[in-house]
């Protein structure tokens, strides 16, 4: 395949950062922890596949001593990743790692690198997608059959009110030629609830020399927050306070000299926590 030049003077370069200070806890460890890493180097003139999904829930039930409501926290974090490389050079490179530990600032569950360099020849194609989500909700259950996780029931004034928040990020690729980086990492297992949850997300897409990338990228955001609030008497009403709800999708198509997106979320209790809900 010949590869001309082609000099493109359009440059899309996008970036995008969202935090929220909410009552977002996270929730603490298991006993015991488990880790797991992964790294993948290919160069190949052909076809290459990769396919990874993680799926992790973590669920913390606490019986606060005084009171006779079980509180229960649920978070569920996932991963995936499709790509198919077909008729084309490919040089692929990634790395991956989990830790359920709790972490601390700087620190993170879950992460993962890639870079992949795409060169199609006559009919090469490559499509890749990625997409992470972390689901984090809290709730008391009267009865140990009875559990309200997104509902807000009425509660004393001295505990953490309920939420239910989930986020999503992600990008996905359709290419003929280009070179796509993109990181991730995500963390909602922490130390006494601090430095609470965060997700991030970068997508780069770039082509060689003065070569730019042809065919289509895509990246998004959608952010779900629902959060209660201590309302009324002495005893305290946990009603829905806040719903706030964020998405946005940047899309590029044609000959693509720069296409990048960076994503975060963050959120934490800002306020003291109780003992009883610290872990």
């Amino acid at each position: 395949m010949e590869l001309q030049k082609i000099f493109v003077p359009a440059v899309i370069a996008l970036m995008f950062l969202v935090g929220a200070a909410v009552a977002d806890t996270g929730t603490i460890n298991m006993p015991e922890t488990q880790g797991l890493t992964t790294g993948t180097t290919i160069q190949a003139l052909g076809t290459v596949t990769e396919t990874d999904g993680l799926v992790w829930t973590l669920d913390t039930d606490q019986l606060p001593p005084d009171l006779p409501l079980m509180r229960e926290i649920i978070y569920t974090t996932s991963y995936s990743e499709d790509t198919i490389a077909d008729q084309g050079l490919v040089t692929y490179t990634k790395s991956a790692a989990l830790d359920t530990g709790p972490m601390v600032a700087g620190q993170y569950n879950f992460k993962t690198a890639k870079v992949v360099e795409f060169v199609g020849l006559d009919t090469g194609r490559m499509i890749t997608s990625e997409d992470e989500v972390i689901d984090g909700a809290m709730g008391y259950m009267p009865n140990a059959d009875e559990v309200f996780i997104c509902p807000f029931l009425s509660l004393p004034e001295s505990y953490i009110p309920t939420f239910c928040n989930i986020e999503q990020m992600g990008s996905t690729a359709d290419l003929t030629i280009g070179s796509l980086a993109t990181t991730t990492d995500e963390r909602h297992v922490a130390k006494s609830g601090d430095p609470g949850v965060a997700m991030d997300y970068s997508v780069k897409l770039t082509g060689f020399g003065d070569i730019p990338a042809m065919g289509s990228a895509t990246a998004f955001i959608n952010v779900h927050i629902q959060e209660a609030r201590t309302l009324g008497d002495d005893e305290g009403e946990f009603l829905k306070a806040e719903d706030l709800v964020y998405g946005e999708t940047t899309t590029a198509a044609g000959e693509i000299t720069l296409f990048q997106k960076v994503m975060g979320f963050d959120s934490k209790v800002t306020g003291a926590l109780p003992t009883e809900l610290t872990g």
